[in-house]
């Protein structure tokens, strides 16, 4: 049963608001610095520990973590902490008490750059845009065309352009690969005018089906490497995740406090 229970954990990791069927912490709580040997070797049981909990998992970063005795770990997009022995995981909110409350596994700077890196590999005329002139703000938000949060923050795109807010879609067809959402999705993205035909399939209207050479696959992959589970998903420029939908007014008020975060826009 525990063996049961912790590959759910660990395969969990690897699935996808609408369900699927970080600022870099400072030296104060680091763990001390260790030997390059100490941290091949903590690395090494840590590799061991996953690969007995779930064999399959793929192991994408894993670095010192600021929970002395822990190295921070991403595993199929997700984050978690295990302790350099390979006998504890943690996952969830790891909080420090002294610095603000601050979550140091939201907040986690290692992740922010795995996801932007992946993100920003998409090409830009793989991706439809809804953008003012000169926008403060552009976000990469993962969606479908059924989930009712998804098109909820679309039938608001005119007021996320007034404020100043630029949205680049990428394609997760949330019922998985070869499902009527996913090829929706491909006759979406391979229309003349991608833009009128996501705004009509969000809006309800039947999709003329179309294919063609598109990419709607690969971001799917994508976005379950960066640990997407729900649509619509929405990433700033850096890789932090704001969450899901948002009220027009709310989500500028988060990408406002984000951005004093990071000292400024």
């Amino acid at each position: 049963m525990k063996r049961l229970i912790a590959t759910a954990l660990l395969g969990a990791l690897s699935l996808t608001a609408c369900a699927q069927a970080p600022q870099a912490p400072g030296a104060q709580g680091q763990a001390p610095a260790k030997t390059p040997a100490a941290n091949s070797a903590a690395d090494a049981q840590v590799r061991a520990a996953l690969s007995k909990l779930n064999p399959d998992v793929t192991v994408e970063y894993i670095g010192v973590a600021p929970l002395p005795g822990f190295r921070e770990v991403i595993a199929g997009g997700q984050l978690v902490y295990i302790s350099d022995d390979g006998r504890y995981l943690v996952q969830g909110a790891v909080v420090d008490l002294q610095r603000e409350n601050r979550d140091l596994m939201r907040d986690s700077a290692a992740l922010a750059k795995f996801r932007k890196k992946l993100i920003d590999a998409v090409p830009a005329n793989d991706r439809i845009v809804f953008a003012p002139p000169n926008p403060k703000y552009t976000l990469t938000v993962f969606t479908d065309i059924e989930c009712g949060y998804c098109r909820k923050l679309h039938s608001e795109i005119g007021e996320l352009n007034r404020q100043g807010i630029a949205v680049q879609y990428l394609a997760f067809p949330r019922m998985g690969l070869g499902s009527k959402d996913h090829k929706d999705m491909i006759s979406v993205w391979c229309a003349p005018d991608r833009r009128r035909a996501l705004t009509n399939a969000k809006g309800g209207a039947p999709i003329e089906p179309r294919d063609c050479k598109n990419p709607v696959s690969m971001e799917y992959n994508i976005g379950q490497r960066i640990g997407v589970d729900g649509t619509p998903a929405i990433f700033t420029e850096d890789g932090t995740q704001l969450g899901g939908y948002l009220p027009p007014g709310n989500l500028r008020l988060a990408l406002d406090q984000w951005a004093e975060g990071k000292g400024g826009h």
